[in-house]
Formats: structure tokens, C-alpha cells, sequence
């Protein structure tokens, strides 16, 4: 079972892009579990360093948008200081927007996303993938 962290701050993209999965049949193909900051008890206020941590210590691959290097705590600074050759990838949706209107980008940001999780063991280590 593969686990997706979605990040508090795109809940209803990851929704989308969920369904897509869906209907595209990969659900059935593959398992993979989604789940949010509410449902695993992470405060929506945690700082970066703090949801990557967990997200590694519980073996989820985080999914987000183009978090910054604005502090020492950032997402980019935590990959930096942290990142390791076993640790899993952060998959970043490229135009956040988008997956809300465009059906044809949310369907290749689903296959981009099934392409990475069949290929999992070759992507452990790299910091961060953009989707799609």
C-alpha cells in the first residue's frame, strides 16, 4: 500500500485528482491510500520541516504545490538538510489552479503520479518531482 499525504492547502485539487484515478481505473490496479493533515492528526499549522518529517517517519509521499525556501524551515531548506538516499519524493502539482478547470491536465497529473508510484524504488532519494 502506497500512502499520499495531501497537503492541508489543496485538499479539493487532491480530491479531483483522486477521482481521476478513479475513473481512469488505476484504483483497481494499484493500491494506494490517500489521506490528509485532518485524518492523520497533523496540525494545518505544522511548518514544512515539520510535515516532511512526518511524512517520511510514517512512509508517505507528500503531495503539494511549489512550496519556497522563504525560512530555514522551508520545504526546499528541510529537502536540503534532510533529504537522504532512501527518503521518499515530494510530488508537487506544477499549476495548482489548473487540476480545478482542466480535465485534460488533471488526467496527465494522474498518470505522471502512476508512473512515479510504479516506478517507486527509482525515485527514492530525489527531493522533489513536479507533476505532471
Amino acid at each position: 500500500m502506497i500512502t499520499i499525504l495531501s497537503d492541508h492547502n489543496i485538499e479539493g485539487q487532491a480530491d479531483l485528482l483522486w477521482g481521476t484515478l478513479g475513473t481512469e481505473g488505476w484504483l483497481s490496479l494499484i493500491s494506494i491510500e490517500w489521506v490528509t493533515f485532518q485524518e492523520v492528526g497533523l496540525p494545518i499549522e505544522s511548518n514544512d520541516r515539520e510535515v516532511w518529517r512526518f511524512a517520511q517517519t510514517n512512509n508517505m509521499i507528500l503531495l503539494t504545490t511549489n512550496r519556497n525556501m522563504a525560512d530555514e524551515n522551508s520545504l526546499e531548506q528541510t529537502m536540503r538538510d534532510e533529504n537522504t538516499v532512501t527518503s521518499l519524493p515530494v510530488l508537487t502539482i506544477g499549476h495548482q489552479e489548473r487540476i480545478l478547470y482542466d480535465a485534460a491536465y488533471r488526467k496527465r497529473c494522474a498518470e505522471r503520479l502512476i508512473d512515479i508510484l510504479l516506478d517507486l524504488d527509482n525515485y527514492l532519494g530525489t527531493q522533489r518531482i513536479f507533476i505532471p
